[in-house]
């Protein structure tokens, strides 16, 4: 993969990990676990893109965070709020149209 190739992709996924993020933390999750679960549904993301993710989210009050301490390691758990559910719903809708649109739009080129 060239430099040119990561970038895209790089671009490409800044909107959607932040809709899988939105989508994920309905339930609680730290970091880790977050990581393991996307990667059993059949993607993967690099630690280094997700924790600064989490912490822009956070920042925007789309995400909360809390401290679990009564185990060995301490965990941070990241959850959804209620304006994150309402920016993910929003994201989704903008999603879901721009997925139509371009279904169409292979339909039209692949149709000449």
């Amino acid at each position: 993969m060239s430099i040119q190739d990561n970038k895209i992709g790089v671009e490409m996924n800044r909107g959607f990990l932040q809709i899988m993020a939105l989508l994920t933390l309905e339930t609680p999750m730290y970091g880790y676990m977050m990581l393991r679960f996307i990667e059993k549904i059949g993607y993967s993301v690099e630690e280094n893109t997700l924790y600064p993710m989490l912490r822009r989210l956070e920042k925007n009050g789309w995400i909360s965070s809390r401290w679990d301490v009564e185990h060995d390691r301490p965990k941070k758990y990241y959850e959804i709020t209620e304006e994150g559910k309402i920016i993910r719903n929003k994201l989704l809708s903008i999603w879901q149209i721009q997925n139509g649109v371009i279904a169409k739009l292979l339909k039209e080129v692949k149709n000449g």
